[in-house]
């Protein structure tokens, strides 16, 4: 089937495939908009596993509000929250100031990596899409690693998930409406200013673009 789909094709067909192929497969989200609407495709097509969400200590309230929300929204699916268990640094000590790459690895990487570890999923389905970032934009529907890689949502637009989200009335974070295209840690987050791409907000004037989940040697 993979061998007909092109930009064109439907992620609910994607997933749908996944879903047969993969049957142990979860999804990992932040909760941003991409996530968001790639748990609404999901439940359209049946899907009732994990949904896995790493909290490094450091997300902004409406992110953690916002998982809430999902939990209520989608009681078919079993969320799991994952935690490095590290004290947050003192103030003004903080390795998000010095060395944001170490922060992520520890906070964020590496809680889901051991996580991974255990469960030994055969694929995830992610939520990254090509427009989000010049990182993404060779970004296909499949990413053959460590593990598969599924990205529905790889070819659409973000006018087209913003149509989606709110065809279907979801809960997104209220900080994406009032410029948090992206939304991480809030100390390595700000609102994206006009005319620059959507993860222009994220690690902005640290010479990086990418926690490391997806991309370079402690990719999963």
């Amino acid at each position: 089937m993979t061998e007909y789909w092109d930009e064109h094709t439907d992620p609910l067909e994607v997933i749908r495939w996944a879903l047969t192929n993969y049957p142990d497969l979860l999804i990992t989200s932040a909760f941003n908009l991409n996530g968001i609407v790639l748990l609404e495709l999901a439940a359209l097509a049946g899907y009732t596993g994990e949904v896995v969400f790493v909290d490094t200590g450091y997300h902004f309230p409406e992110t953690l509000a916002t998982r809430d929300r999902l939990i209520e929204r989608y009681p078919q699916m079993r969320f799991v929250t994952l935690s490095a268990n590290i004290p947050l640094d003192p103030w003004g000590q903080e390795q998000f100031r010095t060395d944001p790459d170490g922060c992520c690895r520890i906070r964020k990487i590496a809680p889901l990596r051991e996580y991974l570890a255990r469960k030994k999923p055969s694929a995830l389905l992610n939520a990254r899409s090509r427009d989000q970032a010049l990182t993404r934009q060779h970004l296909g529907f499949l990413e053959f690693g460590e593990r598969l890689r599924i990205n529905p949502l790889a070819y659409w637009s973000r006018q087209q998930i913003e149509l989606f989200a709110q065809t279907y009335q979801l809960p997104v974070n209220p900080l994406y409406w009032v410029g948090f295209l992206s939304i991480g840690c809030w100390p390595c987050t700000r609102a994206v200013q006009p005319g620059e791409d959507v993860r222009a907000g994220r690690w902005s004037g640290q010479g990086k673009t990418e926690c490391g989940l997806w991309v370079g040697r402690q990719s999963l």
